[in-house]
């Protein structure tokens, strides 16, 4: 949904599409199709970021399909309360996605420095006997993990109250399945969305620059993308 807005009628950008292949029984198969879905989703989401570029936008998920311009109108009949509600929030803003990632060798060694627990046992652990030395390590390996949930928790929570008053809004996603094998891009801690005033849009990016050289030495990697569309931000309890 684009602007005008401030009392004006809401405008839709559409696409009119072949029944035969958007049809429900058909969808049902090639919804699982990535090579089918994926130039769709890219097509979708560059007419959503030029529209949020140009004003303000409740963006619609991909596939939201109506029989016939009639069925359209009637839907924006119906919400045109929580539609107007909607681009009154999310009008003067646009979106921006912070992440974080852990990179564990380097979390690793700026534990050895911060950590007396973990210096005493990896020095008791060098002057020991073989065997005990298997205990020690054992032991220290069980806190290094301990300790770098701990420290991630801590770092992804001071990232995001560091950043949350400069949005309008701000919501953290549930973070993926930790992946096994080798993790080149860290293992992440946060993800987050931040609701932020066009007019705001420098400062918001000095301060992640800010956030991202005073956890870097701790092992931690900043990710800062945007602007997109309010994806986060056009639920009605959002």
């Amino acid at each position: 949904m684009l602007e005008p807005h401030a009392g004006q009628p809401v405008a839709v950008l559409v696409s009119a599409l072949d029944a035969t292949v958007y049809a429900s029984d058909t969808m049902e198969t090639r919804i699982a199709d990535v090579d089918w879905v994926g130039p769709r989703a890219v097509a979708h989401d560059a007419v959503l970021s030029w529209a949020s570029d140009a004003g303000g936008v409740v963006p619609f998920p991909m596939f939201t399909l109506f029989a016939s311009p009639d069925s359209l109108r009637a839907m924006l009949r119906e919400r045109e309360r929580s539609l107007d509600a909607l681009l009154d929030r999310v009008s003067p803003s646009q979106e921006w996605t912070v992440r974080l990632f852990r990179l564990d060798d380097r979390a690793t060694a700026a534990l050895g420095l911060t950590s007396p627990t973990l210096a005493d046992l990896a020095q008791r652990a060098r002057d020991a006997a073989p065997g005990q030395r298997y205990l020690l390590e054992r032991k220290a390996d069980e806190l290094k993990g301990a300790e770098l949930r701990r420290v991630s928790g801590e770092t992804a929570r001071e990232a995001f109250d560091a950043l949350s008053p400069l949005g309008e809004r701000a919501v953290r996603d549930a973070l993926p399945a930790t992946p096994t094998g080798a993790r080149p891009a860290g293992v992440a801690v946060l993800d987050a969305a931040f609701l932020v005033r066009r007019d705001r849009t420098d400062a918001f990016r000095t301060a992640a620059a800010d956030l991202a050289g005073a956890i870097e030495p701790r092992g931690f990697r900043v990710e800062l993308s945007g602007p997109w569309p309010p994806y986060h931000f056009v639920r009605d309890d959002a």
